[in-house]
């Protein structure tokens, strides 16, 4: 069983944003994301010597998925660790870890399709090329059903919650049940106000299998998402709050979806709505949030069940 271990929460800005990674100080330690290739130096190093604790320790970098927030410091995480430290993601985001293209191929492919936005490629490769500290390949792919073991009786177990991208994961400190899910618990959205997710269905299966299985009772999330009202959860829940915004998480998504779907029943249609060509989605759900603020997660959203719905017609 896992020894009890502390968790710190570490956050770094960026523009509108706080990004969060979270400290698991074990005799092995582990920063699960890492921010921007700023965060690691800016943030992370000054607020792990306010608690008596070096960057330069840390053994094990644990990335919940692949979006350049969460692993943009990764390579200047590994710099300051002397190269030591294990640098784990999902084989279906190692791609964003080895490559910055690869970001630009997901713009493209994605809700880059719906912006309209002439130089949105050059701005995707500009951020891509400014916050991501290196491309680099990863010490280790994980599948989910996989366990880490972080010295001195400290395991975490490895979680597939796929939707929110597809390599996913949840992080669990076990005996502990702390689940890091990174963005697989949208709530109602974090900025933007819209949840955001590639793969409706998987998303859902995640959060079905979080709330059921995990159960977690305390629950690490990669932003201060939003419940219905606007107003934002912290980035660590006890279990109680866990249970609410996952339930919120599910509700979100089925009223999105079911908007989503009657919207592809009657047929896309394009028009000068800033939400077109899914301008009922926005009406149905009394979404005013500016969808082109990126990282987008209205476009993103709808273009999976876009991609849905054109797999099973």
């Amino acid at each position: 069983m896992t020894h009890a271990v502390d968790v710190h929460p570490l956050v770094s800005p960026w523009g509108r944003f706080g990004l969060y990674s979270f400290f698991i100080d074990a005799p092995e330690p582990a920063v699960v994301d890492t921010g921007i290739a700023s965060s690691p130096a800016e943030g992370m190093a000054p607020a792990l010597e306010a608690i008596g604790r070096r960057i330069e320790d840390v053994r094990w970098i644990l990335l919940t998925h692949g979006h350049i927030d969460h692993i943009g410091g990764a390579h200047a995480l590994w710099e300051l660790t002397g190269r030591r430290a294990r640098v784990v993601i999902h084989e279906a985001d190692a791609p964003m870890l080895r490559s910055r293209r690869a970001h630009v191929e997901e713009y493209l492919t994605g809700r880059g399709r719906y912006l309209g936005d002439p130089e949105g490629e050059a701005k995707v490769r500009a951020a891509a090329d400014a916050v991501i500290s290196g491309e680099m390949e990863p010490t280790l792919l994980v599948e989910g059903g996989e366990t880490l073991s972080l010295g001195g009786g400290v395991e975490v177990s490895v979680h597939s919650l796929p939707g929110h991208t597809p390599g996913s994961v949840a992080y669990v400190l076990d005996g502990q049940r702390a689940a890091f899910t990174g963005d697989a618990v949208q709530v109602h959205g974090a900025a933007n106000g819209f949840p955001g997710y590639t793969d409706p269905a998987g998303y859902r299966a995640g959060l079905t299998y979080l709330r059921d299985e995990i159960r977690p009772r305390h629950l690490y999330l990669g932003h201060p998402y939003r419940r219905a009202d606007g107003t934002p959860y912290g980035v660590g829940l006890d279990a109680a709050e866990a249970r609410e915004a996952i339930t919120q998480s599910l509700a979100a998504e089925s009223r999105v979806g079911a908007a989503a779907r009657a919207c592809l029943a009657a047929g896309l249609r394009e028009t000068g709505s800033p939400y077109s060509p899914f301008a009922p989605v926005a009406e149905e759900l009394g979404y005013r949030g500016d969808p082109t603020l990126e990282p987008s997660p209205f476009f993103t959203s709808l273009h999976g069940y876009r991609t849905q719905h054109d797999q099973t017609s």
